[in-house]
């Protein structure tokens, strides 16, 4: 007689894979979370006038910080307005507590007027100051970033040095490159990947969307520019871009 059998009967779960279908869960939860406060903090820096690159900063503040706390421990909402003006401070183009509320206020609540002077500003005021001491101490103070922003712009004027002028014209490469770097900092692919790495990646993303094809030599044009990159590490930058992309979907 055969002894009883080790699989799960019909309609029952292990424990351990109850446990990871939950981490799953709360793991693509978590991540559609942080997608979302990202596209706040971009929209939100927008309607401030902020810079891409104190933008950049703060996505990279807000990644960095939930890397070390749980999100069930903070408001993922106050930590990006507390990583707008955080950012404003290190990128030294400040803005004012009261602004960051009211745009934030009218990103939640289209179509009202902003906020009174009253115990609730004050106590959201007092939240987002005291959440900048938190992120700066959970950081250790380390809240100097280097972006990619600098390598593709230089990048870009090497490339379209080397592409016909008339071939160049009609492809959005320069404006297809800088909105893929923007997206790269909805996830935490921007605190992952090396930022030459990233720059690179999306430049070659572009220029492959639109078939701009670079004269051939003896070595890659990536490998011109950047000695440390692989072929292995474009696909790694454009594999996460994509998933993102993705993810985008899902958070419509």
């Amino acid at each position: 007689m055969e002894g009883p059998s080790s699989a799960p009967l019909p309609g029952l779960v292990s424990p351990s894979r109850r446990r990871e279908s939950a981490t799953d869960s709360e793991s693509s939860r978590d991540v559609k979370t942080h997608f979302r406060a990202c596209r706040f903090i971009m929209e939100t820096g927008v309607k401030l006038g902020l810079r891409s690159v104190p933008v950049a900063t703060a996505c990279v503040l807000y990644h960095r910080f939930f890397e070390r706390a749980s999100l069930d421990a903070y408001e993922p909402y106050l930590v990006a307005m507390s990583c707008l003006y955080l950012a404003g401070k290190v990128e030294e183009q400040h803005i004012r507590t009261r602004d960051i509320i009211n745009v934030s206020h009218r990103y939640f609540n289209r179509g009202t007027a902003p906020l009174d002077c009253d115990k609730e500003f004050w106590d959201l005021r007092d939240s987002v100051v005291q959440c900048e001491l938190l992120v700066l101490r959970q950081l250790n103070f380390q809240v100097s970033f280097q972006h990619p922003h600098k390598y593709l712009l230089h990048y870009l004027i090497s490339v379209k040095s080397l592409v016909n002028r008339h071939a160049w014209s009609r492809a959005p490469v320069t404006e297809t490159s800088w909105a893929l770097l923007r997206d790269c900092y909805h996830g935490t692919m921007c605190i992952r990947h090396k930022p030459q790495h990233i720059a690179i990646a999306t430049l070659y993303l572009a220029l492959n969307s639109y078939g701009v094809v670079l004269p051939a030599g003896q070595r890659e044009w990536w490998q011109v520019l950047t000695d440390d990159i692989t072929k292995a590490d474009i696909d790694a930058v454009i594999s996460d871009l994509l998933q993102l992309y993705d993810m985008e979907a899902k958070c419509v």
